[in-house]
């Protein structure tokens, strides 16, 4: 079911990942729409990412009965004990179904069988459902921040001019 994905994937990871970050109608309660527009990812920059970052896994969660794609997980070493987590994305019409529990304990497994000891991730500051969501599963705030990439609009056009990046943390 959680299996490294390849270039035949990335047109259904896209889709899966536009619909839950910026899905209109079916958008989980985790999209982006009131603060950011446009595509969160295009095949393009996909592919791209994972040209220039080798190191790093790209996770598809597909139903185990043959169905469709049902979560995506970005996973990258950073150093031999940090990994960087981001792009965790489930069908937006089985959220809370426990799915993402499901996704995100699979990727910090995945981390463990390679000596990770520690993920962090970068959230948009005002997702606040969504950070809660993080700490309920024991990640928490480092008090870091990232500048938001304004200008930059391989992943969106952003709504607003408060938007950065907190920096969550969990150690395995």
């Amino acid at each position: 079911m959680f299996l490294p994905a390849a270039d035949d994937d990335v047109p259904a990871i896209v889709a899966l990942m536009n619909r839950a970050y910026r899905g209109t109608g079916a958008a989980g309660w985790s999209a982006q729409e009131p603060y950011l527009n446009g595509d969160r990812i295009t095949e393009e920059v996909l592919r791209a990412d994972l040209a220039t970052n080798p190191r790093a896994s790209l996770l598809k969660w597909e139903d185990p009965e043959g169905g469709p794609l049902l979560g995506c997980v970005w996973i990258e070493p950073l150093d031999d004990d940090v990994w960087y987590l981001g792009s965790l994305a489930t069908d937006p019409t089985r959220q809370n179904s426990g799915l993402g529990k499901i996704l995100l304990s699979a990727a910090e497994q995945w981390v463990r069988e390679r000596r990770g000891k520690r993920i962090r991730m970068n959230v948009v500051n005002v997702r606040d459902a969504l950070i809660a969501w993080y700490l309920r599963r024991g990640y928490h705030k480092t008090g870091d921040t990232e500048p938001f990439p304004y200008g930059d609009d391989r992943f969106g056009a952003p709504l607003r001019d408060d938007l950065s990046f907190l920096v969550l943390a969990k150690d395995l």
